[in-house]
């Protein structure tokens, strides 16, 4: 562990440390190269749940992570930048030439919803992958393999 005043050296509030290792945690994952032979619903279900299901194991640290996102403070909201570019780019990444703008924001925006949800004890973790990928499928159109 590390002491309070040492974390607080780094970070400037609890949210900004919360938040910094939602970053790391989500980048740290591998990238699978997008598959061209599987749907583009299928490819982006799987790019959104690489981010959706992070911290999906750790309950206590999952919900820390959502009070965080919400925090108003500098530092929170350039990791909530520097997340959602990840999120797109690797959005993008994973349909290439099946990427539209508004399918991308309306897969960024149901994902982030979908969060929230979990957050406010709305929507159980468990519930995501199928919802991301009914979502996609919706967007995207045709069925995922």
């Amino acid at each position: 562990g590390v002491a309070p005043a040492t974390a607080y050296t780094y970070f400037a509030s609890k949210e900004h440390l919360v938040s910094e290792v939602y970053l790391r945690r989500f980048t740290a994952q591998p990238e699978p190269a997008p598959d061209p032979n599987r749907s583009p619903a299928d490819r982006a279900t799987d790019a959104l749940l690489a981010f959706a299901l992070t911290v999906s194991d750790e309950t206590e640290l999952a919900a820390a992570v959502t009070v965080a996102m919400l925090a108003d403070d500098a530092e929170v909201r350039d990791l909530r930048v520097r997340i959602g570019l990840e999120v797109h780019r690797r959005l993008v990444d994973a349909l290439g030439d099946d990427a539209d703008a508004a399918a991308i924001r309306t897969l960024e925006l149901a994902t982030s919803g979908a969060l929230l949800q979990v957050g406010t004890g709305h929507l159980a973790y468990d519930d995501v992958p199928a919802l991301l990928r009914e979502t996609a499928e919706l967007v995207l159109g045709g069925a995922a393999r």
